[in-house]
């Protein structure tokens, strides 16, 4: 009676277990060009803002203004993609002192050169090739 109670409970489970995974569909659509350039550009705005709030500057200023920079950045990673946009658009727009220097040493760079071609004399340090 045992032996058969148990060839029972196995012609019973065999079939079950085996079935049990069978509907598995895969489903596979087309990826619009605009629907896989606009999540890398979600990405690379929420890595831009990511990055603004983990700077040293931006993190003291945080701290001042009571606001925990770690709870800053998981706002963020909670943001839909749109106001990631809006605020990465925002960051891009605020003045940043980096910026003037570079275009500083873009002046300098420019000035140095044409001042070795002879073309302008403004620094005194600098003899024309010519």
């Amino acid at each position: 009676m045992l032996t058969f109670l148990k060839r029972l409970v196995a012609t019973v489970l065999i079939p079950c277990v085996a079935l049990a995974g069978l509907p598995l569909m895969a489903q596979a659509g087309i990826v619009s060009t605009e629907q896989a350039m606009s999540a890398e550009a979600a990405d690379a705005n929420r890595d831009r803002v990511t990055s603004f709030l983990t700077r040293d500057d931006v993190r003291a200023e945080l701290q001042a203004q009571g606001v925990s920079a770690d709870d800053a950045v998981a706002r963020v990673q909670a943001m839909s993609d749109a106001e990631v946009a809006q605020l990465a658009q925002r960051v891009d727009q605020a003045p940043a002192g980096a910026g003037i220097v570079g275009v500083l040493f873009t002046i300098f760079v420019i000035l140095l050169i044409t001042d070795i071609l002879g073309f302008t004399k403004v620094f005194p340090f600098t003899r024309a090739i010519r």
